[in-house]
């Protein structure tokens, strides 16, 4: 037996011995992690975190462990915990900056380098430095992870676009509790304005939607506002984010009197954890005054949003601001899972309208798309269309889609609802106190 085994073996005793040594099992940890015996240190770094749940060197030891085994979303989950608590090891900020750049956060990677080589210089990483651009020549092309753009003229306006949506409910496949829940919130209040005014509810509130990309959100928010006739006013990050200082917080409140000066209407946020990410996170002021200008304009401080419906979609609750969950602004979360199977079949018949089609049965179709979107439904239709404009250019007409034809596209295609749920899963187990990701577990039958 070679001697670094001998030593984990004695290691493995002596915890055996003494089970409930805190120091002894994360030795232990350690040196399996350094043994390249990766699953066993993580399974030992879990056992010591449940003798003590809120020890920051075991939970940076179980990130490394998870990253050595390419659990990237797992170490994620775990890091971010980590970098939102005072006195964070230097190396958890190291680690949190790799992972943030490999997924495209770079601002949010250079600030977490920043701080860790800040409290440890001996973290330095040139090449790592080089590929983040910092402290690179102004003439260089990528500075600070930004590339260079053009200047912008910084009293130009911003262009507000009101939509009035034909699309209502009956329009979207599914999601019958979610409607009722809107319907309780944002439509009723209107509808019977009297009545609400009574128990002193305004017409107004917020409600926050979030699930896996391509389950309806947006459509959602749309149908809403068709529900009652109500302008509808679609905010995106490019909408806000302006190069200049002061001018995201004049676009942000621009959005929302256009919304005030419309009513009804129902103003919807998509992608919103890229406006409201989490203030703790944010090293620069300017971050954090945009989300302070959107809590303001929220609350209605200097305007009344009576009559203003708000609505917003993430797919990444997590990293948002917990302020813009209080009371009186996204006080109604909402989870907005793939749709079901009667769902499915819904709009399988929804998307096929249109088509030349041969006695669909949707609900077959529907049976073998457990887990699909309602955006990868469309992607089955889609891959369908194209096998059979093919079989209808060689025969010279055109050819009606069968059932076989949508169950042939979807076998070849994958939802694309497991990523999400794979992340979603770490942060309802290891970052669920609150209990605010519980249907993500009733989702995936593990509550």
């Amino acid at each position: 037996m070679a001697p670094q085994d001998e030593a984990i073996e004695s290691l493995r005793e002596a915890v055996r011995v003494s089970p409930d040594n805190v120091p002894l099992r994360r030795h232990l940890a350690e040196t399996l992690l350094q043994a390249g015996r990766f699953s066993e240190s993580e399974a030992e770094y879990r056992s010591a975190l449940a003798l003590a749940a809120d020890d920051s060197t075991l939970k940076l030891g179980l990130a490394r462990a998870f990253i050595s085994q390419g659990k990237k979303s797992h170490a994620l989950v775990v890091l971010e915990e980590l970098v939102g608590k005072p006195d964070t090891p230097a190396l958890a900020h190291r680690l949190h900056a790799e992972l943030l750049w490999e997924q495209g956060q770079v601002e949010f990677a250079i600030s977490e380098y920043k701080a860790a080589i800040e409290e440890d210089p001996s973290l330095r990483d040139a090449e790592f430095e080089s590929t983040l651009g910092i402290e690179a020549d102004a003439s260089e092309e990528v500075v600070d992870g930004r590339i260079h753009a053009g200047w912008e003229d910084p009293d130009a306006g911003i262009d507000i676009r009101i939509e009035r949506p034909p699309i209502k409910f009956r329009d979207v496949g599914g999601m019958n509790q979610l409607k009722e829940e809107i319907r309780m919130k944002i439509i009723y209040p209107l509808q019977h304005a009297e009545m609400f005014a009574a128990y002193g509810k305004q017409v107004g509130g917020g409600i926050l939607m979030y699930g896996p990309p391509g389950c309806g959100k947006t459509h959602l928010a749309r149908a809403t506002a068709g529900e009652i006739d109500a302008a509808f006013l679609a905010v995106g990050i490019s909408d806000v984010l302006d190069m200049w200082l002061g001018n995201s917080e004049r676009n942000l409140h621009e959005l929302f009197e256009t919304a005030r000066q419309s009513t009804p209407c129902v103003l919807f946020f998509d992608e919103i954890d890229a406006l409201g990410a989490s203030r703790s996170d944010m090293k620069t002021s300017a971050g954090r005054h945009l989300i302070n200008q959107l809590l303001s304009e929220l609350d209605g401080i200097k305007s009344s949003n009576d009559g203003v419906l708000i609505l917003a979609a993430t797919n990444a609750p997590w990293h948002m601001d917990s302020a813009l969950r209080r009371p009186g602004r996204f006080d109604r979360v909402l989870f907005v899972p793939p749709p079901d199977e009667e769902a499915r079949a819904e709009i399988i018949r929804i998307v096929c309208q249109g088509k030349p089609t041969a006695a669909i049965d949707a609900a077959a179709v529907a049976r073998k798309t457990r887990g699909f979107s309602g955006a990868d439904l469309k992607a089955v239709l889609d891959a369908a269309v194209e096998a059979k404009l093919s079989e209808a250019m060689k025969r010279g007409a055109v050819q009606p889609l069968t059932t076989r034809d949508l169950l042939s596209a979807a076998r070849r295609l994958k939802p694309t609802t497991k990523e999400w749920f794979s992340t979603a899963r770490n942060y309802a187990l290891y970052a669920n106190q609150a209990g605010a990701y519980d249907d993500v577990l009733k989702y995936l039958n593990m509550k």
